[in-house]
């Protein structure tokens, strides 16, 4: 399909209010849309099913299932789009400062007494907005944030949700499975060397021995990749890979339950830092800190053999993929407003007023993008 034939697919399904997802994994140059076909509202407990799923920070609400039987899929490859671009300033609004501030206090205090090592408090910013076409938006996120998973997701029956996320919950491959570590945020700056504090340098450390025992009884063989600085548009975090071996036994829902939510959009220990969260935020995250992504979808790999009628000396061994990111630097749009969600790790050497600063650039990544 051409470009043009692409998201004139994509604007008739939202005109018609029909569910969809538009989607690109980091560094890559293949955009994938799913359209379903009808607007039914498909949800999925056990995950599994074949489809791409939307799951939200508390699990026992729904999980959206696009299924992939019921959807229409069409490819892209590109590696830039055009798209009008923005002369707009984004300002940031500061009249929840005092609360955000008074909630990260709270969450210091909680640490200081014992009860939690850490937890990860956000917000929710309201912006005015007269975007026209969400699916501008979207292109504006697949040309800036090439090392995130960018995405458009509409269902009439829940609301539309785009982000820009560089953050792996997990991958499987046959019984492979890969996840990262990401903590620690700083602005990108050019041409100056990144130092991060002690404070960073824990966050990022609680969450991979955090990750590293919650596998421990869904896997073997676990790998853990020295810790690197990535770049995420105009911010840096600080990330580790972690690669293991599932256990014949061990279904996707145990290991949904076994990292999600992660320390990083949640806290250790994570029932606690939960539970606080749900209590002091006084707001719904919804899909914000959930995940998203393809679920159980089939692959088809070959494999080198020596039996002389294959063709090519090759064979196709069919397994099952599954690729799910945590839904980070994403707004929600409604009613004329952009609702922007940011929050950031809060440990005992956190600062209140540095971590307001954090969520005012994490407003930025997103807001920038923005009518």
């Amino acid at each position: 399909m051409d470009l043009n034939s692409f998201f004139e697919a994509l604007e008739k399904q939202y005109a018609n209010k029909l569910p969809f997802v538009v989607y690109s994994r980091p560094i890559n140059s293949i955009i994938k849309c799913w359209l379903q076909q009808n607007d039914a509202m498909h949800t999925t407990d056990a995950f599994s099913e074949s489809g791409f799923v939307f799951a939200p920070f508390n699990l026992s609400d729904k999980s959206i299932l696009l299924p992939q039987d019921k959807c229409e899929h069409y490819i892209l490859e590109t590696n830039k789009l055009e798209v009008t671009e923005l002369n707009s300033h984004f300002e940031i609004d500061t009249k929840d400062r005092d609360e955000h501030i008074n909630l990260v206090e709270k969450g210091i205090d909680s640490i200081n007494k014992g009860q939690l090592e850490k937890v990860v408090l956000s917000r929710k910013v309201e912006k005015s907005t007269d975007v026209t076409s969400p699916l501008d938006t979207f292109k504006r996120l697949f040309n800036t944030y090439e090392n995130a998973m960018v995405y458009c997701w509409y269902h009439p029956k829940v609301g539309l949700w785009l982000g820009a996320t560089p953050e792996l919950l997990f991958k499987v491959e046959g019984k492979r499975l890969t996840t990262i570590s990401l903590a620690g945020t700083q602005p990108y700056q050019e041409h100056k060397d990144v130092v991060w504090t002690n404070k960073e340098i824990e966050e990022q450390q609680i969450v991979t021995d955090y990750i590293t025992k919650q596998i421990e009884p869904c896997t073997k063989q676990v790998t853990i990749s020295k810790v690197e600085t990535i770049r995420a548009g105009n911010l840096l975090h600080l990330k580790s890979r972690i690669i293991s071996v599932i256990d014949d036994s061990t279904t996707l829902r145990a290991v949904i339950e076994a990292l999600h939510p992660t320390p990083a959009v949640c806290g250790f220990p994570k029932q606690e830092a939960k539970d606080f969260i749900l209590k002091s935020e006084n707001y719904n995250r919804e899909y914000y800190t959930g995940f998203l992504g393809e679920l159980n979808l089939k692959q088809a790999k070959t494999r080198n053999t020596n039996r002389r009628n294959v063709e090519n000396n090759a064979y196709a061994v069919v397994k099952t993929q599954s690729n799910f990111y945590v839904n980070l630097r994403c707004t929600q749009l409604k009613d004329n407003k952009a609702l922007i969600y940011v929050g950031g790790g809060i440990t005992k050497d956190s600062i209140a007023e540095n971590e307001w600063e954090e969520t005012v650039n994490k407003t930025k990544t997103i807001g920038s993008i923005l009518n």
